[in-house]
């Protein structure tokens, strides 16, 4: 599945089943919950903190797609071709970064 392909099955959704988008606001805090979210499962799982008797490691993906989902809300809601972006933040990194992480020494520990 593409990002464009993503993008307009969530939207068909929201028409179809959601009723309508929540609010830009809204979903902006959505998106800072269901990252929280996240951190608690990778803070449990890669980090030193234990999991709790009902929490589950197994819920990551889970997690990751809570977050992908509201931010392509957040995308179709404020006009913003994922795709596109994408791209243009590849190029970005791409031409910034060229030599930057090469010669960091603390990445050849």
């Amino acid at each position: 599945m593409t990002l464009q392909e993503a993008q307009q099955q969530v939207d068909e959704w929201i028409k179809t089943i959601g009723v309508r988008y929540f609010s830009e606001l809204t979903n902006m805090a959505i998106l800072t919950e269901e990252v929280g979210e996240l951190a608690r499962i990778m803070s449990r799982k890669y980090g030193d903190q234990s999991f709790k008797k009902n929490e589950n490691a197994d819920s990551l993906g889970d997690e990751m797609a809570d977050v992908l989902w509201v931010l392509i809300c957040l995308a179709n809601q404020t006009g913003i071709d994922l795709t596109e972006a994408f791209r243009k933040n590849m190029e970005k990194k791409t031409l910034r970064d060229v030599d930057r992480h090469v010669g960091n020494e603390k990445l050849k520990r």
